[in-house]
């Protein structure tokens, strides 16, 4: 069950029956369990609750959580909620896609790298075939080939490649 469907399940007179607490009055107060006091000042709401006394309010979880000094998770599966299939799940398969879909993102940068590499190598190289040896033109051409095929031994290296990326 998820939250919702807990909240419809239950009242506060649920909730209230269930520690053993009595009903509200009339005018919907009770004797505040979290702090001493003689009259009533807790109000009893359909699903919540508000006490004018010590300023505790929630709804029938947080009730359950200051009754029993627990966590939220603890509270609601006190309720009869599944928080590993509700919650927890749902955050692990978003995590999970995400987790794809950057690994997807990265491999694709990878491979456009490579490609682009892969060219400025073959055309580096045309042009040192074209060019007068020596030339000034052909020692930046030169270098930029150096460059490009230290980049390609990088790039298909598979433990210097994530460090290529960024």
């Amino acid at each position: 069950m998820n939250k919702e469907e807990i909240k419809d399940l239950y009242s506060m007179k649920d909730i209230l029956e269930r520690y053993g607490l009595p009903q509200p009055n009339r005018a919907g107060f009770i004797c505040c369990p979290f702090h001493k006091e003689k009259t009533g000042s807790m109000k009893i709401y359909g699903k919540d609750f508000h006490c004018f006394g010590c300023s505790a309010h929630g709804d029938i979880f947080t009730f359950v959580q200051l009754m029993d000094g627990i966590s939220f998770k603890e509270a609601y599966a006190a309720l009869g909620g599944d928080y590993e299939n509700s919650f927890s799940a749902r955050l692990k398969i978003y995590q999970a896609q995400k987790k794809r879909e950057m690994q997807r993102k990265t491999e694709e940068k990878l491979k456009k790298k490579r490609e682009l590499t892969g060219l400025l190598i073959d055309v580096y190289r045309k042009w040192l075939d074209r060019m007068e040896p020596l030339s000034d033109a052909w020692a930046d051409t030169y270098n930029a080939l150096q460059y490009q095929e230290y980049l390609w031994e990088i790039l298909n290296d598979p433990e210097e490649c994530y460090e290529a990326i960024q």
